[in-house]
């Protein structure tokens, strides 16, 4: 591709594959973080762990696969080798891992059960193999250590099945240089259809970004397109947040860090409600199970998700009243999307706005306006939609809305306007604060 085509890309141009408007539906995922760390008390290992520590006397991942249906997730994606080197499965390349544990007498394999359950309780299946190795004797020989990673990345590319999503995990290895283009050739050759997370330094091998933080925020104005050195890629965000403040592995006595209901509908309505991916990060204890406690909560986070959005108000979807560029609202391709309510008014307090992202991204600048009595008066207003857009005001009720895209990068092509009543739950604080009301 030469400079010229280069110049000439545009944003409006770009187009999702299949794969990432299929992934970008599933919404929210669980990671699961287990190994020697949950029985250390700790968060980073330094590949020093004895392999006698593992040992979980009721290991069972159906548990882990119920509880994140529960939450509402359609993903989890597991742990396989963290940073200390230990392998939750029994590779080829060490024997440091499952394979040195007395669990299963050293012949168990954690990615086979979890993937097992994944597929018994129709959860999608995901990998994270962690790049930095604090165990590994060849990590310091450059060459070496990319055929012992490239040959780890095929083992759980051919073994386990389909996985949606392979997470690169670039913590800890400033001044290591890996070939990634090795080990993207090699899963490829297994997962074609894989999602490859990674943050923005290794977009060019990634289909997901890291939203760039680990507090369960995106930006509100938040873009699929990304321009990944000088070439613009579809790259839409994954928002990872561990369900224990600060903590992606399981610590005893540390109940007090389980975030509330309401934090986890602030951070839901601040990463699915502003188009990104939310993955909750979960930490089996050393028994082998998810907490009593965070099983609770991920089921409560999961109801309270579809009693505010099981049952749209409308009775009738959005229709484009004006398809075409219309000077009188704003900017070039402004347009209105207007839902009558029969003449019977209806009373909400939030609004979800999904593109129809086939042809791209399109909404920059939108606003939803409401007729109480003889007033149209603005109930929100934002900027990008993408997968999905939740905003939340106080109660209003109306007989008329209008959905007003005021710019946008082409004719934009809405798959979902509804309303809802939420009533009191505790998640209001979630409005933006330059909101308007």
């Amino acid at each position: 591709m030469g400079m010229a085509l280069l110049r000439g890309q545009q944003f409006a141009d770009v187009r999702p594959s299949p794969q990432q408007l299929a992934w970008q539906d599933l919404e929210i995922g669980v990671l699961i973080h287990f190994g020697p760390n949950t029985w250390m008390d700790r968060e980073w290992g330094d590949g020093k762990a004895d392999p006698a520590v593992f040992n979980p006397a009721q290991f069972d991942p159906e548990q882990w696969v119920r509880a994140a249906q529960a939450a509402g997730a359609k993903y989890l994606v597991l742990v396989a080798k963290h940073h200390d080197g230990f392998c939750l499965f029994p590779t080829r390349e060490t024997k440091y891992g499952v394979a040195s544990s007395p669990w299963r007498n050293g012949q168990g394999d954690v990615v086979r059960e979890v993937a097992a359950a994944c597929r018994k309780h129709g959860l999608r299946f995901g990998v994270y193999l962690s790049p930095w190795d604090r165990h590994e004797p060849v990590y310091k020989d450059a060459a070496a250590y990319d055929t012992h990673y490239a040959h780890q990345v095929e083992e759980l590319a051919s073994r386990y099945g389909e996985l949606t999503e392979f997470w690169l995990d670039g913590a800890g290895s400033e001044g290591h240089v890996y070939d990634f283009t090795r080990y993207i050739r090699t899963l490829r050759t297994y997962q074609p259809n894989t999602m490859i997370f990674a943050d923005v330094g290794l977009l060019p091998y990634a289909d997901i970004r890291w939203v760039g933080n680990e507090d369960g925020t995106a930006n509100e104005e938040n873009w699929n397109v990304v321009d990944a050195y000088q070439i613009l890629r579809w790259r839409p965000a994954e928002a990872d947040t561990p369900l224990r403040d600060g903590q992606w592995f399981w610590h005893p006595n540390a109940e007090d860090k389980l975030k509330p209901l309401d934090k986890l509908m602030e951070i839901y309505h601040q990463t699915v409600g502003r188009g990104a991916q939310l993955v909750l990060g979960l930490a089996p204890d050393n028994r082998g199970l998810l907490p009593d406690v965070d099983v609770r909560r991920l089921t409560e986070f999961g109801a309270e998700v579809k009693r505010l959005y099981g049952q749209g108000l409308l009775r009738e979807r959005a229709f484009a009243v004006s398809g075409h560029p219309d000077s009188s609202i704003g900017p070039e391709n402004a347009c209105q999307y207007v839902t009558w309510m029969q003449g019977s008014p209806v009373t909400f307090d939030r609004a979800v706005i999904m593109e129809d992202l086939t042809e791209g991204q399109r909404i920059r600048k939108y606003a939803i306006l409401g007729r109480v009595g003889n007033e149209m008066r603005t109930i929100a207003s934002g900027t990008t939609v993408g997968h999905k857009k939740i905003d939340i005001f106080p109660p209003v009720t109306v007989d008329m809305l209008v959905l007003e895209v005021r710019g946008a990068l082409g004719i934009p092509r809405i798959r979902k306007f509804d309303v809802y009543m939420g009533g009191k739950s505790g998640e209001t604080r979630a409005v933006r604060p330059d909101q308007k009301k």
